[in-house]
């Protein structure tokens, strides 16, 4: 059964853009702006990249260079690159902090739309988060006017029903007007559901703040957006800065403990000189209704085989298409109170992240859009990127294996000298170099978090929200030791999520929003790849034919299969606060949390008890 419980309709025309011709009079509205803060992103990463390039050229030049090495030099520019970004990028967020906040000058209140898009999830976590939210968002005084909607794609029929019984039960006690639709068809997914409610109620509402399925904010960080859109005409999208709640796994508990810490600057950073070129994450942002149906409808793209392909990464290009239209699109990432959920388990979050590479490696073919501004291309590309890096670091990672130890268990030497292509490595390229290099790499690699981390343990009141100095400086060794553990791993995974994506492989399936312990052979078949990998290389250890820098590696990758398992481990078994990755909003939850969690047991009681009273 189909239900529906909507106020009248009012469309909102929203149609699919030309990506071949741009429109006409865009204007942000932002003047020439200061580039002093791209500047000092950019111009950095390319001169420690070039300089890096520059001496590594010397020791390939000493003995002619090749086309193999030119290979191996344009993958280290590629990889390195990304990692002095980063590194600017958090020198550009400790120079931003210096700014003073700003509050939001009075404008007239907006009527928005909070819309929560569903699919397949569990009923009572999702409506009982919006019972917490509309309860909070009661207490504030900002003068907008608010409406929830719970934009239902589920096709299964039992968790449809829990629904409808939930929406019932909300809509009873709700303290703002609440509503439900349920499509009959999940055409175009996320994308399709969102343009359904635009072309069908949009017109009624200035403003639409959309959440995921396991978003949670609270009224003052929903009330902020709101006033701040208000105060900026020209602002189509503020995009808010989610934190992580919910981790109660090894993995989620390390990812959430790496986005409260470090996170923090490089969003700073991000927001600093992004500007009114920002980027938007799909969800725990407020867009104007009316730019967003006017300027960011999305095609078809022509696929290799000629088949039409649904653009899956779709918040990008949204950001990029509003930005084109003239309309400012923003970061802040100081309003509190925006929360979401991470996967519990390595499984898991490969499992999302290969949907997510599949969706960016389209934004390649979105780079020749008319009319993009340039910042937002960057974006674009590198979202790609992000993922091409991994193949990019698997090869370097097998070059470096194959260099040995020494002259004499350098693997390539076995190769014909007569091939143009062979590589005539200089005398002083020995395995320490290349240990030296890495090193360097790993440090680079490492250092946004360690700047961040001694930011916070200088800071005595900071470090006290993370349970003191001890406790906040085991948690950082743990991260790193897990952070650097997994990344391989995550290499292996990347590699064949960019291989699949290129080859058109990948369904879209639903996150999952419960951390369940894998059984063995699951985990197996899961990480044969890493296994095998991991034990040639410590073959090659064995045999002396493998510089000793790959052990780390080596060992991540040969027991993938019990690191997996361990990202599953429950955080309530270990009892030393360091080792549990303990941060403030685990030692001290927020309030809009603790009620949420009330609000889901009391709504999934609510929705057992009728089906036990139907049964």
């Amino acid at each position: 059964m189909i239900h529906a419980a909507m106020p009248p309709r009012a469309p909102l025309a929203m149609p699919a853009q030309d990506f071949a011709r741009a429109p006409a009079g865009a204007d942000a509205g932002t003047d020439r702006q200061d580039p002093i803060w791209r500047l000092a992103v950019f111009l950095p990463a390319l001169a420690i990249t070039g300089g890096v390039l520059w001496g590594l050229y010397g020791f390939f030049a000493m003995s002619g260079m090749t086309g193999f090495e030119y290979v191996l030099l344009t993958l280290i520019g590629l990889t390195f690159i990304w990692v002095t970004i980063a590194v600017s990028t958090v020198g550009v967020g400790l120079a931003g902090r210096l700014d003073a906040g700003r509050r939001p000058p009075a404008a007239d209140p907006l009527d928005v739309a909070l819309l929560v898009p569903i699919y397949n999830e569990t009923p009572w976590d999702v409506f009982g988060n919006a019972t917490a939210m509309l309860n909070d968002l009661m207490r504030q005084k900002g003068g907008h006017r608010y409406s929830l909607f719970i934009l239902s794609d589920t096709t299964d029929e039992a968790i449809a029903a829990q629904e409808w019984d939930a929406f019932q039960a909300l809509k009873a006690r709700a303290p703002l007007p609440v509503y439900y639709r349920r499509r009959a068809q999940n055409t175009d997914k996320k994308v399709g559901n969102l343009v359904d409610w635009i072309t069908g109620w949009g017109a009624s509402y200035e403003a639409m703040l959309v959440l995921d399925a396991d978003s949670l904010m609270t009224g003052r960080a929903i009330d902020r957006l709101s006033t701040e859109l208000a105060a900026d005409p020209k602002a189509g999208l503020i995009q808010s800065f989610p934190q992580l709640i919910g981790a109660n796994t090894l993995f989620a508990r390390m990812q959430q403990f790496s986005n409260i810490a470090y996170g923090w600057l490089l969003a700073e950073g991000l927001a600093h000189w992004a500007r009114t070129e920002g980027n938007y994450w799909g969800h725990n942002a407020i867009i104007r209704t009316h730019a967003f149906a006017s300027s960011a409808g999305l095609p078809y793209l022509r696929g290799l085989s000629g088949r039409s392909d649904l653009i899956l990464s779709h918040d990008f290009v949204e950001a990029s298409l509003l930005r084109r239209a003239g309309w400012r699109v923003r970061f802040l990432p100081r309003i509190s109170g925006s929360f979401e959920e991470t996967p519990g388990t390595l499984i898991d979050y490969v499992i999302r992240d290969r949907r997510w590479c599949r969706g960016n490696l389209q934004h390649l073919r979105l780079l020749t859009t008319r009319g993009l501004h340039p910042v937002s291309r960057f974006h674009l590309f590198q979202g790609a990127a992000a993922y091409l890096m991994s193949p990019a670091w698997f090869v370097l990672l097998v070059f470096w294996a194959l260099l040995g130890r020494d002259a004499e268990t350098n693997v390539i030497s076995y190769f014909n000298e007569a091939n143009p292509l062979f590589p005539n490595w200089p005398p002083a390229m020995t395995h320490i170099d290349s240990a030296i290099f890495l090193v360097v790499m790993y440090a680079m690699l490492l250092l946004p978090k360690i700047t961040s981390a001694l930011i916070i343990a200088a800071n005595g009141k900071a470090v006290r929200l993370f349970g003191g100095r001890r406790v906040f400086a085991g948690a950082v060794l743990t991260e790193l030791a897990l952070s650097v553990a997994y990344a391989p791993i995550m290499m292996i995974q990347q590699t064949k999520a960019v291989i699949g994506g290129l080859m058109g492989r990948g369904g879209w399936t639903p996150q999952s929003r419960t951390a369940q312990a894998y059984p063995m052979m699951t985990l197996i078949k899961f990480h044969w790849i890493e296994s095998m990998i991991g034990g040639l290389l410590f073959i090659g250890l064995g045999m002396g034919l493998v510089s000793w820098w790959l052990i780390p590696i080596a060992v991540s990758l040969a027991f993938a299969v019990p690191l997996s398992g361990l990202s599953a481990y429950p955080l309530a078994r270990i009892g030393l606060s360091g080792l549990r990755l303990d941060n403030p909003l685990t030692l001290r939850e927020p309030a809009i949390v603790i009620n949420a969690r009330t609000e889901r047991a009391e709504m999934r009681a609510r929705i057992e008890a009728q089906k036990i009273a139907a049964e």
